[in-house]
């Protein structure tokens, strides 16, 4: 997003949130969108609730909301905020919201409903000054699989596949069709170089299958239970992380092929379209896609809030 100006640094620092604050009123923003980390309130993590400092950065974001003002934002989050420390930490964003005088809806959405082939759920706190705008409804009838999203990917081995390449394959979908508009090439399709007894493992598992058709000490001492599991053609994705190219990690390996899900892949899985280059380090790269908010879902919730304000004159 060569247009975007970026402050980059820690929310807590004076320097970095003053720095926002000013090109914020300069920009004249009147909308706010903010994400605070969200491992410790994940299900992933160690659950720490009020003994996690990560917990307690959407204080800092709604100071910049407090200063800026906005005539609109919106908090997103993991959905496990609304219940972690007996709902201490949603009583605490409640509170603050309507001192602020706010309008609030808020509640937890499924990526599945708005197109996205993918299981994520996330807390969403719409905020407005002039009336309640509420969350979005399903903009969708039928899940989009697993198969409509990436099966005309489903072409590379372990450690094979280029940052940029052409296509080799036709569309299948119409999913698969919306998401290479525009894109003349194909980018960040590269499957890891796994290990040769990562490999040797898969090969015991068959399609759409997981970790009980391993040996006992071939399982390792992962806690999870979808750990070295194959993702289902037929099925939406589980949740995509930050870690969906091991196949140690969860559910992130291919349905037939013996190696995990490549970035584009996860990409298509989170419905960024494949216009959309990512850029940086294997790690930010991972982090990019699995940290974001799903594009389709982000799109629900701005088509939303766009038809609430122009129905309203006063907002």
């Amino acid at each position: 997003m060569p247009e975007a100006e970026i402050i980059l640094g820690d929310i807590k620092d004076s320097k970095v949130k003053e720095a926002i604050i000013k090109k914020s009123k300069e920009q004249k923003v009147n909308m706010i969108i903010g994400g605070p980390p969200c491992q410790g309130f994940s299900l992933k993590g160690k659950k720490l609730g009020l003994d996690d400092p990560r917990n307690y950065l959407f204080r800092e974001f709604l100071t910049i909301v407090e200063a800026l003002s906005p005539e609109i934002f919106i908090i997103e989050n993991v959905k496990a905020l609304l219940s972690t420390s007996a709902g201490w930490f949603k009583k605490q964003i409640l509170d603050k919201i309507s001192e602020l005088g706010y309008y609030v809806d808020y509640g937890i959405l499924t990526a599945s409903d708005y197109g996205v082939p993918q299981a994520r759920q996330r807390a969403v706190f719409v905020c407005s000054k002039c009336k309640t705008i509420h969350l979005p409804k399903p903009t969708v009838k039928t899940n989009v699989t697993v198969r409509d999203a990436i099966s005309d990917l489903a072409y590379l081995t372990s450690g094979e596949g280029e940052v940029e390449q052409s296509y080799v394959t036709e569309a299948t979908s119409d999913y698969q069709k919306n998401m290479r508009l525009g894109s003349k090439k194909l980018y960040n399709h590269k499957a890891s170089n796994h290990a040769q007894i990562a490999i040797k493992k898969l090969e015991m598992i068959p399609p759409e299958c997981g970790k009980e058709h391993l040996p006992k000490e071939l399982i390792g001492k992962q806690k999870f239970s979808g750990t070295w599991g194959r993702l289902k053609w037929d099925s939406v994705s589980p949740t995509i992380d930050t870690r969906f190219d091991a196949c140690s990690n969860g559910t992130n390996s291919h349905p037939f092929l013996n190696r995990a899900i490549t970035p584009r892949e996860a990409a298509r899985l989170q419905s960024f379209d494949d216009k959309f280059v990512f850029l940086g380090t294997k790690v930010a790269i991972r982090q990019q896609i699995g940290n974001a908010v799903p594009p389709l879902m982000a799109k629900a919730m701005a088509d939303t809030i766009i038809n609430e304000i122009e129905k309203n004159d006063e907002c």
